[in-house]
């Protein structure tokens, strides 16, 4: 049976371990994008997994969600982004960074930019524009829809962001295609309503996220390129209509690429990830319980899922309170939580053990 502990390669990487470390929001940089010391500080206490996925980074101004997250949008950036990735480095791990365009999940007292999206379809919820908690929230506003013209355009942002991001020292790119983002938006049957080649048919609500692997992976080689999905996900009021036939499809059109990986969120059936993993010729990383589920963060849990097929196994809220995570998992050492109050408030401990 395989183990969690055993060597894998992924595209050039030769990863020491099956564990990854989910990208998780932090909120934890200024207005102007820029990753801090403390940025750097937190990867490099984590670099003993196979592979960390950073927290989302927005490609764009337009394309930011949350309020103090970091981006890859312009050099003042890559540079900011050199000590974190040297950093990981010289602990001896390896990084990607998420590439994570919010769509409509966005405000404008965020970056003063109004949200767009496939269709002028507001999310049913609030979004965050000020610190996390209850007084940081206002209601989503309606999303202008994108041109067709415009569509290109932001697929290309992603492409711009890869390309910095390997400038910037990364070993490749997560494209954020989970969790009600733009992505997922123009996969959706509820947030994307376009009659165009972008919309309708299962073959034009996947166009999206096709052409933007398509062009991340001509910007930076496809074994740099990795994909995160959801299938079914319902996170930021997106609804899927026949959720094993758009997948089945998506994965059809994904897997001549030769991308690194998909990493697959567990959001209902896991009988829908098995089948899934049966199509892709490259690496697939299963997520059990994304990051809210506390329940799934265990050795046990990752073990489960490389017996079903799963190359690599993500954990996201267990790292949190455990960055030796994989040294705990062999060992069988007590995982340490983490009180949520503490970590909102800005700080990157808060354990509770």
């Amino acid at each position: 049976m395989t183990s969690l502990f055993e060597g894998f390669s992924l595209g050039e990487l030769a990863l020491p371990n099956r564990v990854v470390m989910a990208p998780m929001t932090r909120a934890r940089v200024g207005a102007d994008g820029l990753p801090t010391a403390s940025t750097a500080a937190y990867y490099a206490r984590r670099a003993t997994a196979g592979l960390i996925i950073t927290e989302g980074v927005q490609p764009s101004l337009l394309g930011q969600s949350n309020p103090n997250t970091p981006g890859l949008y312009n050099e003042a950036q890559v540079a900011a982004w050199r000590p974190v990735t040297s950093a990981v480095h010289t602990n001896g791990g390896r990084v990607f960074a998420q590439i994570m365009h919010g769509g409509r999940v966005g405000h404008p007292g965020v970056a003063g930019q109004h949200p767009v999206g496939p269709s002028a379809v507001a999310l049913r919820g609030e979004v965050y524009v000020g610190s996390f908690g209850a007084d940081g929230r206002q209601p989503a506003p309606v999303p202008r829809a994108l041109s067709l013209k415009e569509v290109g355009g932001e697929v290309a942002v992603y492409a711009d962001a890869a390309r910095r991001a390997v400038s910037a020292g990364f070993d490749g790119v997560e494209l954020h295609g989970a969790n009600g983002y733009l992505i997922q938006q123009f996969l959706s049957s509820n947030a994307n309503l376009r009659t165009d080649a972008y919309g309708g048919s299962v073959a034009g609500r996947i166009r999206f996220a096709v052409e933007v692997a398509e062009a991340t992976a001509d910007a930076i080689g496809a074994e740099r390129v990795g994909i995160r999905l959801s299938p079914g996900g319902r996170v930021w009021d997106v609804v899927e209509d026949d959720v094993p036939g758009l997948y089945a499809a998506l994965f059809d059109a994904l897997a001549p690429l030769g991308l690194a990986y998909v990493h697959v969120v567990a959001t209902g059936s896991d009988d829908l990830l098995v089948e899934l993993r049966k199509s892709w010729p490259t690496a697939f990383i299963a997520n059990p319980g994304g990051q809210i589920d506390e329940t799934v963060g265990t050795r046990e849990h990752g073990e489960h899922w490389l017996a079903r097929g799963a190359d690599l196994v993500s954990y996201g809220r267990a790292y949190l309170g455990n960055p030796d995570l994989v040294e705990r998992f062999r060992t069988g050492a007590a995982l340490r939580t983490v009180d949520r109050e503490l970590w909102f408030q800005g700080g990157d401990s808060g354990y509770v053990d």
